[in-house]
C-alpha cells in the first residue's frame, strides 16, 4: 500500500511537462465549453497525481506509458517533491472550483480558478517554468519547508543523473 501512495523522485520532466500539456487541453476544453462536469476530472486527476504521481492518474498513466516512450527522448529527472507541491496547488485550485461551482453555485469563480491552473500549466509545459517549484523553492530558503524534504534541491549535483556524477571530481 505505501508503494501505491508514493510520489515518484526523481521525477521525469519530459513526463511532467506532456502531463502539464495534458492538462492545459482539459482546462481550455473546460473554460471553451463551459461544461461544469469536466471540473470532476480536472480536479481528480490532480489528487491523484498528489497521492500516487501517475499511479492513479489516467492521464499520468497514458503519459509515462504510451506518450514519452513513444516520443523516445532523453530522460531528465528532476527533484519530485516540488513536482508534487506543484501538483498539491493544482488539486487545490480545482478542487476548489469544484467546490465554487457545485456547492456554492460561483461557477464565475470556477471559471476564474480553471483560468489560473491553465496559465500555470502552459507555463509548465510550453517553457518549462513551474510556479509550483518556484514557490517550494522559495518556501525552502525562508525555512517553511525544512531542507531534508529535497536535498537534491539544494544539492544541484544531486540533480545529474548518477552516470554523470561517477566521473565528476569530488
Amino acid at each position: 500500500m505505501a508503494r501505491l501512495f508514493s510520489f515518484p523522485h526523481p521525477v521525469n520532466e519530459v513526463s511532467a511537462r506532456l502531463v502539464a500539456a495534458g492538462v492545459v487541453v482539459l482546462c481550455g476544453l473546460t473554460l471553451a465549453t463551459r461544461q461544469p462536469v469536466l471540473l470532476l476530472p480536472l480536479a481528480y486527476g490532480f489528487v491523484a497525481r498528489v497521492l500516487s504521481g501517475p499511479t492513479l492518474s489516467p492521464l499520468g498513466q497514458l503519459v509515462t506509458r504510451v506518450i514519452t516512450p513513444a516520443l523516445g527522448a532523453a530522460e531528465r529527472p528532476v527533484p519530485g517533491p516540488p513536482k508534487r507541491f506543484a501538483q498539491g496547488i493544482g488539486a487545490t485550485l480545482s478542487s476548489a472550483a469544484v467546490l465554487a461551482h457545485f456547492w456554492f453555485g460561483a461557477t464565475g469563480v470556477a471559471w476564474a480558478l480553471v483560468a489560473m491552473i491553465l496559465v500555470a500549466a502552459t507555463l509548465e509545459s510550453a517553457l518549462g517554468f513551474c510556479i509550483g517549484c518556484r514557490l517550494f523553492a522559495l518556501l525552502m530558503r525562508l525555512g517553511v519547508i525544512p531542507d531534508d524534504v529535497c536535498e537534491a534541491c539544494h544539492d544541484l549535483s544531486l540533480r545529474r543523473p548518477a552516470a554523470s556524477r561517477a566521473g565528476a571530481p569530488s
